[in-house]
C-alpha cells in the first residue's frame, strides 16, 4: 500500500498517516459497542440485523437512536483516502420485518400457547423452545434513515504532506454495493460526543468558535441509565445565533423559557472568551420572569437569584451594569430599573408620542381617529416660513394631551403661545355673539392661561369653524385682507396667504376636542407619558445594545396593544439605525433579540404583510447583523417567512398534528413528528442549530446561576 496517498511520500510517512487514520476511526468505533450488519442498503434506508444479546449488551435501542455503519476495521492502519473508508451515520426509524418473518411468528405463538396460563414461565425459555430456534428467533430487523457520512480527510487539502487529519461530514452518501456487508455499531461515551458535537468549522474560517454545554442526549421519553447515553453532553455554538432566526417551540411549562434562559446565557459568556465577543441582547418580557426573581427561580432557602438578569454573577469577571431592565412601572426588587416612558409635550418627543398614540388607534373605524393618525410633527426644510401653522398644531395637540390626562412637565406647567392667533380672528370670535367663542378670544388674547381654560378655548374654537362668521373670517384671510401692518404685529407672517386660517392638520386636531371619544380614545396612551424625562427609551435601549449589554424589557404590567406598539417602534429603531451603519459601508455591531410569547408580537401564520418590522427583520436581519429568537407554543402561529429564515431549531412537545405537520417542512424534524407528540417530558428538546448538521435529541439542564 505506497500509492494509495502519494507517490512522492515516504513509506514511514504513508504509515504514520495510516496509523494517524486508524486513531481518529477509533473514536467512533467501538468494538464493545457491535449491534449487527446491514443487510439492505439504499440511498435513504439502510436495514439492521440485529440479535437480542448484542442489543442488551449496548443497553437497548432506543428508537431514533444513533447507529453507524462502516466497513473500516479500527484495529489496523487505516488507508483514509479509499471508498470504504467512511462511517455512515444511521437514525433507527422502526422494526423492519425480516424475510422469514411470517414463520418466526408462527413459532412464537404456538410457543405463548403452550405457555399460557404459566405465570412462572415464559414462552422463550428452554423449557419451551430449543436453543437453536431461540437464537435464530432472537434476530430481529431495524429501519434506519440515512443521515449522512463521516470521512477524513487533511485539515490543509493543499498540501499533500500534512498528517493533520480531521472530520469531514456530508448529508448524505456518495455509494453503495448492495452485496457488501457493513458493521453496525451503537455509538456512547466519548464516540457519541464527537458525534452529536461535531459542527461545520467551515462557517468559522479556521477558527476554533466557544461552545456552551446545553443539556446532554436524550432518545426517547423513557430516558433509563443503562442506556449509557445520559452522561454525554451537548454543546452549543453561541455564534450560530449571531445575525440569525432561532425558533423555540413547546407546549406550555415544557420548558421554553428555561431554553432561553440558556441560550441567551451562552450568549452573555461570550464577552469572557479569549477574543471577547460583547453581544448586545434585548428580551421582550411579557411575563416579567426575565426581568424579576419569582418562584421558578428558587434555589432552596436562598434568595431567588436564578432570575436571568443576575446572569452576570455567573461568571467571575461579570459586572452587574451588563445587565440593565426596563418597564412601564417601577418594581420593589429592582431599585435601578429604567423607566420606559417618553414626555409626550417634548419636542423632540412629539412625533414619537403622536405614533405611539396613533397605535393605540390602529383598531378605530371611524374617520376623525383615522384623519387624525394623519397628522405629524416632524419639522422639515419647507416648513420655513410656515412656523407659526406649525406651533398653532402644537399647542393645540399639547392642549389635547392635557384633556386626555397626560400631566405637562414643570416646564411647561403654563401654556404660552405669543402671536399664534391674530386680531380679526379674535373680533370674529368676539362678535359671533355666543359667550363660549368670546370667551376664547378672551383666552386667545392673553397669550398664556392655563391648560383647562386652554382646552376649553379650542373646543370653542373647533365648533367655531362650522359657523358662517368662522367663513367669513376665513374668506377674507384667503384674500389677504388680514395682513394688515397691525396684524403683523400680533401674528408671524404666513406666505402661503392661499390657504385657510386652519390648514387640515390643525382641523384633524381640532375634531377631536369635539367628539366626546377623542381625548378619551388618545388617553389609552397616558401610561406611557411621564413629564420627567426628555430622552427617548428606544434610543436609550439601542445605545445599551451598542454598549453589548443585556437589556430586559418587563412587558409584566403594561396593556398589550402599548406593548406590541413599543416593541414595535423599539425593533424599528434597531433595524433602522443597524441598517444605516450598514448602508455607510461599515459592519453593523451585532445584536440578539428575545421575543418571548411570541404570538403576542409577531404577526400570524395566515398574515402576507412583508413590511411588518418582525417580517423585514427575519428577511433581512442577517445582512445587518441583527439575530432573533423567538419562542411560542405553536409553529403555526407564526407567518411563513419568518419560519423559512429560521436557522436554528428547538423543539419541545407539541400534542396535535397540525403543528408536527408545519414543522415536517424544515430539515429532518419528520423523523421526531411522533416523538414529539408523543413524549411530554419536560425540557426534552429537538434541536437542529446552524453549524450542526442534523437534528439532535436533547434534554436540556436547568439553568441556574451559581455564583464565580
Amino acid at each position: 500500500m505506497t500509492s494509495f496517498l502519494t507517490a512522492t511520500l515516504s513509506e514511514d510517512k504513508q504509515n504514520e498517516i495510516q496509523e494517524i487514520a486508524q486513531e481518529k476511526f477509533e473514536e467512533l468505533i467501538q468494538d464493545e459497542q457491535y449491534v449487527g450488519e446491514v443487510y439492505s442498503t439504499g440511498y435513504e434506508t439502510n436495514l439492521v440485523l440485529i440479535h437480542d444479546k448484542h442489543r442488551m449488551n449496548v443497553g437497548g435501542i432506543p428508537s431514533l437512536s444513533f447507529l453507524i455503519a462502516t466497513r473500516v476495521d479500527p484495529t489496523q492502519p487505516v488507508n483514509f483516502t479509499e471508498e470504504d473508508a467512511s462511517v455512515i451515520l444511521l437514525r433507527v426509524m422502526d422494526a423492519a420485518p425480516l424475510p422469514n418473518a411470517g414463520e418466526a411468528e408462527r413459532i412464537r405463538v404456538e410457543s405463548a400457547q403452550r405457555v399460557s396460563g404459566e405465570a412462572s414461565q415464559h414462552w422463550e425459555e428452554s423449557a419451551t423452545m430449543d436453543a437453536h430456534t431461540s437464537d435464530l428467533l432472537s434476530f430481529a430487523g431495524v429501519k434506519c434513515r440515512v443521515i449522512g457520512t463521516f470521512f477524513l480527510d487533511r485539515a490543509e487539502p493543499t498540501d499533500p504532506e500534512s498528517s493533520d487529519l480531521t472530520w469531514r461530514f456530508g448529508d448524505d452518501i456518495s455509494n453503495y454495493y448492495p452485496n457488501r456487508g457493513l458493521k453496525v455499531y451503537k455509538p456512547s461515551g466519548a464516540a457519541l460526543s464527537k458525534i452529536v458535537n461535531y459542527r461545520d468549522m467551515t462557517r468559522f474560517e479556521g477558527k476554533t468558535p466557544k461552545s456552551f454545554n446545553i443539556g446532554e442526549v436524550r432518545y426517547a421519553s423513557t430516558n433509563r441509565p443503562f442506556q449509557k447515553v445520559n452522561d454525554v453532553s451537548v454543546d452549543m455554538i453561541p455564534e450560530d445565533l449571531l445575525g440569525q432566526k432561532t425558533a423555540v417551540f413547546g407546549m406550555t411549562r415544557m420548558g421554553k423559557s428555561n431554553t432561553t434562559k440558556i441560550i441567551l446565557q451562552s450568549v452573555f459568556h461570550l464577552r469572557f472568551d479569549a477574543t471577547p465577543k460583547r453581544i448586545g441582547q434585548v428580551v421582550f418580557d411579557p411575563n416579567g420572569e426575565y426581568a424579576n426573581e419569582n418562584v421558578q427561580d428558587a434555589s432552596g432557602e436562598h434568595e431567588n437569584q436564578n432570575a436571568i438578569k443576575n446572569v452576570w454573577k455567573s461568571h467571575q469577571n461579570g459586572k452587574a451594569d451588563d445587565v440593565v431592565t426596563y418597564g412601564i412601572h417601577t418594581h420593589p426588587n429592582d431599585k435601578n430599573r429604567r423607566i420606559m416612558l417618553i414626555n409626550f409635550y417634548h419636542e423632540d418627543n412629539l412625533q414619537i408620542g403622536k405614533e405611539l398614540i396613533n397605535a393605540v388607534l390602529t383598531e378605530e373605524k371611524s374617520i376623525y381617529t383615522k384623519n387624525f393618525r394623519q397628522v405629524g410633527f416632524t419639522k422639515q426644510a419647507s416648513e420655513f416660513g410656515k412656523s407659526t401653522r406649525y406651533e398653532r398644531r402644537v399647542l393645540a395637540y399639547r392642549a389635547l394631551l392635557s384633556k386626555a390626562g397626560f400631566t405637562p412637565p414643570k416646564s411647561l406647567d403654563k401654556p404660552r403661545w405669543g402671536n399664534l392667533f391674530n386680531k380679526d380672528l379674535r373680533k370674529a370670535l368676539s362678535d359671533s355673539g355666543k359667550e363660549e367663542f368670546a370667551n376664547a378670544a378672551e383666552v386667545f388674547a392673553s397669550k398664556t392661561s392655563t391648560w383647562p381654560q386652554l382646552v376649553q378655548a379650542f373646543e370653542s374654537l373647533a365648533r367655531f369653524l362650522d359657523t358662517s362668521e368662522y367663513k367669513a373670517f376665513n374668506n377674507n384671510y384667503i384674500k389677504g385682507k388680514s395682513k394688515s401692518a397691525n396684524d403683523a404685529e400680533e401674528e408671524s407672517v404666513d406666505t402661503d396667504v392661499d390657504e385657510s386660517w386652519a390648514d387640515d392638520d390643525l382641523q384633524k386636531i381640532l375634531t377631536m376636542f369635539v367628539y366626546v371619544n377623542g381625548s378619551r380614545l388618545i388617553g389609552k396612551a397616558r401610561e406611557q407619558h411621564t413629564p420627567d424625562t426628555n430622552t427617548d427609551y428606544a434610543a436609550d435601549i439601542y445605545q445599551d445594545l451598542v454598549d453589548g449589554k443585556l437589556v430586559i424589557i418587563d412587558q409584566a404590567s403594561g396593556n398589550p396593544e402599548i406593548n406590541k406598539a413599543s416593541a414595535e417602534r423599539i425593533m424599528w429603531h434597531i433595524f433602522l439605525n443597524n441598517q444605516s451603519t450598514f448602508r455607510e459601508g461599515k459592519d453593523p455591531l451585532s445584536m440578539i433579540l428575545y421575543v418571548e410569547e411570541a404570538h403576542n408580537l409577531l404577526p400570524a401564520g395566515s398574515d402576507l404583510d412583508t413590511q411588518d418590522i418582525w417580517v423585514r427583520t427575519a428577511k433581512e436581519g442577517a445582512k445587518y447583523n441583527i439575530g432573533m429568537v423567538y419562542a411560542t407554543q405553536e409553529v403555526s402561529s407564526i407567518q411563513k417567512n419568518i419560519l423559512k429564515n429560521t436557522a436554528n431549531w428547538f423543539i419541545g412537545h407539541l400534542n396535535n398534528t397540525d403543528e408536527t405537520r408545519e414543522l415536517c417542512k424544515y430539515y429532518d424534524f419528520a423523523d421526531f413528528e411522533k416523538s414529539i407528540r408523543r413524549a411530554q417530558d419536560r425540557g426534552f428538546l429537538r434541536i437542529k442549530t446552524l453549524s450542526n448538521r442534523f437534528v439532535i435529541p436533547v434534554q436540556i439542564k436547568q439553568f441556574k446561576i451559581e455564583s464565580a
